[in-house]
């Protein structure tokens, strides 16, 4: 008599360790292709689900659960995403920086944020791979990242300046001409902070943040791929601020224009000051900084 194959049905924690991935992966996968959603903390099985080898089976003692046919293991989806996301730990280990560093690193450059508990990934983070994730007894959030991440540019170089590294870098044209711009406005004005700052405008502004007590960046580079530089950079709130001083020149104008474009396309909370602004700081940036929840002393 001839006898059937029969099918073989995986558990997703069993299909997890048949993958050798974290099961919380492997139920996110499930979850972003459609074969499964969340309804009140149960995973139910989609139709999607059902055509790809989903089916409930019953447990005499967990009761019912979805399992999946065994040659789902094969499927695309798994094989585009096994052992491609990497997780802040890995990043750390790749970096060489401690594992408690890894966060802070990446949300000083806009990719996380810091919540009650854990980590989320921003409207920047996702777009470079970013992967939100959330850990199943506790519900923390945590964010994992495409192995290209590992070769971000701003990344790197963020690394390798906390690390005292210095790297021989290519300039690109836009960095050029915003080196140009530096170079002829010298930076020879000195805050209280120590930054030599390249106006007596800028002066007053790092001044002023320095003694209102919030931590600031001067011409910090933008967290992007390309080459531009802020005016001051605040890490709690991730805001960046411009002061506009020389808008009459055509350049300038234009520079002014193209920088604009980039905080509008990504998203950045930015603050503008102009000519008018700087002797009323104390009545204009408290207002402006409280609009992304910073108050100021």
């Amino acid at each position: 008599m001839a006898t059937t194959n029969q099918v073989k049905y995986f558990s997703t924690t069993a299909l997890s360790k048949e993958l050798k991935m974290n099961v919380k992966e492997v139920f996110q996968i499930l979850l972003d292709n459609g074969l499964i959603v969340r309804a009140n903390d149960n995973w139910l099985l989609t139709e999607k689900g059902k055509e790809n080898g989903g089916t409930i089976k019953k447990h005499p003692k967990v009761g019912e659960y979805i399992a999946w046919d065994e040659n789902i293991k094969t499927d695309k989806i798994f094989n585009s995403s096994k052992d491609k996301l990497l997780n802040a730990t890995a990043l750390s280990k790749h970096f060489g920086v401690s594992k408690f560093k890894m966060n802070p690193i990446l949300s000083e450059l806009g990719f996380v944020q810091k919540s009650v508990k854990g980590w989320t990934v921003t409207k920047l983070g996702t777009s470079i791979g970013g992967k939100q994730l959330e850990y199943d007894k506790t519900g923390i959030p945590y964010v994992n990242w495409p192995e290209s991440i590992l070769q971000n540019k701003r990344l790197v170089e963020t690394v390798n300046e906390l690390q005292g590294n210095a790297i021989e870098q290519v300039i690109s044209p836009t960095e050029n001409e915003s080196l140009n711009f530096r170079e002829k406005f010298e930076a020879k004005h000195r805050s209280a902070d120590g930054h030599y700052v390249r106006s007596r405008a800028e002066m007053l502004i790092d001044n002023w943040l320095y003694m209102s007590e919030i931590v600031h960046a001067y011409e910090r580079k933008l967290p992007i791929e390309e080459d531009v530089y802020t005016d001051f950079y605040l890490p709690i709130g991730k805001v960046y601020i411009e002061y506009w001083g020389l808008e009459d020149e055509p350049k300038y104008a234009k520079r002014k224009q193209e920088k604009l474009r980039i905080y509008e396309k990504y998203g950045f909370n930015l603050i503008e000051l102009h000519d008018a602004d700087i002797q009323n700081l104390d009545d204009i940036l408290p207002k402006k900084l409280l609009k992304f929840g910073i108050q100021a002393y």
